[in-house]
């Protein structure tokens, strides 16, 4: 039998319901012994030399990269599992057509079964943790029951971990419930259920980060929309950042986009030299819990406490900072390792060197027809490592937000940036964002594949009621975000870029805060407003009058090839889906109509 939690020597807890819960979940999986996790350097230090003895992680040249550890997982096991991810509502309805369900009392049936007896020969760890600033009355206080040691260092990394968890829960029975049990990590044994309206969180067979770090996707988006529907909030798969002028005034804006769209670059920006002065600090840069304040704007935090990016791509060209972050202190996984002990992956600024192994301990070279590193492959840094962190990030009120942005990859259609035309209509164009698929993929060019708000894998009920909460919304927040979408990858016809991206985008992002805070102009179209030329500081960057007028143009045949496509994707939505935006749609293709006298 495991060692009780309830009857080891020294409990850092008394609050009952934990205390049971904990017990309850040892009884079911029968681990050797139970850890309850403090957060302390000690503890890491003790976690990790106990990783490296098993084989878990790969000590890196701590000369090179201090505190770095490189974790090799199952090649069966390296990404998340969107069609093992359930939504354990009582009704189908309730989770919606974008969801994969599972009735409750099924799914509990499957899980006590793998469970019963999992964790035998096993540590048991207990991880409380804190999604937001400690004590933020927008934070949330998460447990997790893990027997992956992998899984405790990341989750040390990636939020508020230990003592100041159990101090800031106190004797509530208000916390996340997250069970975690690797199993023999089967994908025929693999499931990630949420059960919404319990805040429990139950995942097996995985240990990926996004399958595994409960905190991460499972609680701060899937189970955290569900609870800010309920309380009156958002909880969005948005990145946070804030720009500081030379006179020293501080905007903050909320942008959300898909994958492959830039987002972390985005979040951690540096600006052009023609905006010297200029500062861009990153809040957040993956999720944004964003609530009404007192003085009627919307306020965001960042709930967690690290980067979990993607490695592949990132370069000092492509992202200094994140490459700073991962100097010291970060946990690489599914990465190439170098032979003098570093990491190396497809994209970085150097060649790998001979003698690198790939991600599965092979010998690689750059004549292999493999990747070095796996195309999923992650590092785990503190946001204490961001040399642009904001300073505000840990305020627990967190910060207002006067713009939010919706980014996809569209070739055509959508020009560089576009304003709404208000609340509903920049709704309407978060719902229907994505971007286009290639050939290469589908076999078609210009697909469009929707993501509404960057959400589709993460809302944790029912889209179309989704959808209505972020209408409701507006009647919470007295001076709401003004809403743009943006567009870095619009092509000529050539088929090159017609804008640079990567730093120049603070030309649009000034562009963006000069609008939320009515001081520049803009051009009014039929599907909102653009830049006129002049409007957005094209000084020092080289790019032709014509490219400009072609990455801001708004072609209504498109428009109209787009406002139609969106009907069928509204229409798979079902009932649910708000007549407001149906009719938003309607009215925009009714404009179209009357601009070109039909």
């Amino acid at each position: 039998m495991p060692t009780s939690s309830t009857q080891s020597a020294k409990l850092p807890s008394k609050n009952k319901a934990l205390l049971n819960w904990v017990d309850e979940v040892a009884l079911l999986t029968k681990p050797d012994r139970v850890v309850w996790c403090d957060g302390s350097e000690k503890e890491k230090d003790r976690f990790t030399k106990e990783a490296v003895d098993a084989g878990v992680l790969i000590q890196l040249n701590q000369k090179k990269r201090p505190g770095c550890y490189l974790h090799r997982s199952n090649p069966n096991d390296v990404a998340r599992v969107e069609h093992l991810t359930f939504i354990c509502t009582p009704t189908q309805q309730e989770a919606g057509p974008t969801n994969k369900w599972m009735a409750p009392d099924e799914a509990k049936q499957k899980l006590v079964q793998l469970c019963d007896g999992a964790m035998r020969g096993r540590t048991m760890y207990v991880v409380p943790y804190v999604m937001g600033p400690l004590g933020s009355p927008s934070s949330k206080v998460g447990i997790e029951l893990t027997d992956s040691v992998y899984v405790v260092l990341n989750m040390r990394i990636m939020t508020r971990m230990g003592k100041p968890a159990l101090d800031m829960l106190g004797d509530s029975g208000a916390f996340n419930r997250g069970i975690h049990c690797l199993l023999d990590v089967n994908p025929e044994r693999r499931y990630i259920t949420h059960f919404p309206q319990e805040n429990l969180i139950w995942s097996v067979g995985s240990g990926y980060g996004g399958n595994a770090l409960l905190g991460k996707k499972c609680l701060a988006l899937r189970i955290g929309s569900y609870l800010a529907k309920r309380e009156g909030w958002l909880a969005e798969h948005m990145l946070i950042l804030g720009v500081e002028s030379p006179e020293g005034q501080k905007t903050y804006v909320a942008a959300a986009f898909p994958s492959a769209c830039g987002k972390t670059n985005f979040a951690m920006m540096l600006p052009p030299h023609r905006f010297d002065g200029w500062k861009v600090f990153t809040v957040g840069d993956d999720i944004a819990w964003l609530r009404p304040g007192p003085d009627g704007r919307l306020w965001a935090i960042n709930p967690e406490n690290g980067y979990f990016g993607v490695a592949p791509g990132t370069s000092y060209k492509s992202n200094s900072s994140a490459m700073k972050s991962i100097e010291k202190n970060t946990l690489f996984t599914n990465v190439a390792l170098t032979p003098d002990g570093d990491i190396w992956w497809e994209g970085m600024d150097n060649p790998a060197p001979a003698g690198t192994v790939d991600w599965q301990g092979r010998p690689w070279t750059k004549d292999s027809t493999e990747k070095g590193a796996h195309p999923n492959s992650r590092f785990t840094a503190p946001m204490a490592n961001n040399p642009v962190l904001s300073k505000h990030v840990d305020d627990p009120e967190g910060v207002p937000i006067s713009a939010i942005i919706f980014g996809g990859r569209r070739a055509t259609t959508v020009p560089l940036v576009l304003q709404s035309v208000n609340w509903v209509h920049g709704v309407y164009m978060g719902a229907t964002m994505g971007s286009e698929t290639t050939a290469a993929a589908t076999g078609a060019v210009g697909v469009v594949r929707r993501d509404p708000m960057a959400m589709l894998p993460f809302c944790g009920y029912n889209m179309g009621d989704y959808f209505q909460h972020w209408l409701a919304m507006r009647a919470k927040v007295k001076y709401p975000p003004r809403i743009f979408m943006v567009n870095w990858f619009r092509k000529a016809k050539d088929g090159k870029f017609l804008w640079p991206g990567y730093g120049e985008n603070m030309r649009v992002l000034k562009w963006i805060i000069d609008r939320a805070m009515v001081r520049t102009g803009g051009e009014e179209t039929p599907v909102g407003w653009v830049p006129r030329e002049g409007d957005i500081d094209l000084s020092g960057l080289d790019i032709s009058s014509e490219a400009f007028k072609a990455a801001t143009a708004v072609d209504l045949n498109e428009w109209k090839q787009e406002l139609t496509s969106t009907k069928e994707f509204f229409d798979s939505i079902g009932a649910t889906m708000p007549a407001a935006l149906k009719l938003q749609r309607e009215l925009l293709l009714s404009v179209i109509d009357a601009v070109q006298g039909k």
